[in-house]
């Protein structure tokens, strides 16, 4: 068993250390040592079977141990992940029992993936990003890293996401957009053509708001 810290304490904190004990149920792998979270005043408390051990500093005193990023927050998860850059720590990759992957698909460390998505084949899913429940990427897609996506994104094939998005909930793509780094859809957004500025997008068709 290999010990695993998650960074993040708040509601999707909990639910990816649901998802590790079913990862553990299926395969005995992770020995879940607790929550790390910059809020001092969560530290010492307990969320579930799991205390908050500290801040990130805690991290930086610890070697041979993993950690994960549960902050939904792109941009967030990127600061804090930039913070522990000259630590000693590992990155988990976390993908639940349930999910359809393929054997064509390369899938970064330090991403999570949960339960009911469905990833199909020739994908390529970059580091510490986030895919929510039940979400669905078609053939070819590049996902660049620190990507959020919300529950039930659909992305169709040839679909490119550039780093530091936010997809959400029930958002759609339609085959081979191009979405700029650092943009935020909205949920149920259905978008049909390429996004080449960042910005906030929503609607059906999706379109940039100021």
């Amino acid at each position: 068993m290999k010990d695993l810290y998650i960074i993040g304490a708040g509601g999707f904190g909990r639910e990816v250390a649901w998802l590790v004990e079913r990862i553990n149920s299926v395969t005995p792998t992770w020995n879940i040592k607790g929550f790390i979270d910059d809020d001092e005043s969560l530290n010492g408390i307990r969320e579930g079977k799991y205390y908050v051990l500290g801040d990130c500093n805690y991290l930086k005193k610890i070697s041979d141990a993993y950690v994960v990023c549960a902050i939904g927050s792109a941009k967030v998860r990127k600061v804090v992940i930039d913070k522990l850059k000259n630590s000693k720590v590992r990155y988990a990759t976390l993908i639940d029992p349930s999910v359809l992957i393929s054997d064509r698909v390369e899938v970064g460390e330090g991403t999570i993936i949960c339960a009911g998505t469905v990833i199909t084949v020739d994908i390529k899913i970059g580091n510490h990003v986030i895919i929510n429940l039940d979400c669905t990427l078609g053939h070819d897609d590049s996902i660049g890293d620190f990507v959020t996506m919300y529950p039930g994104v659909n992305v169709s094939g040839n679909v490119l996401i550039g780093e530091c998005s936010e997809l959400g909930t029930g958002m759609q793509i339609i085959q081979g957009i191009k979405v700029a780094a650092e943009t935020v859809i909205g949920a149920g957004a259905v978008v049909v053509k390429d996004i080449e500025e960042k910005g906030t997008w929503v609607g059906s068709p999706a379109k940039r708001i100021k």
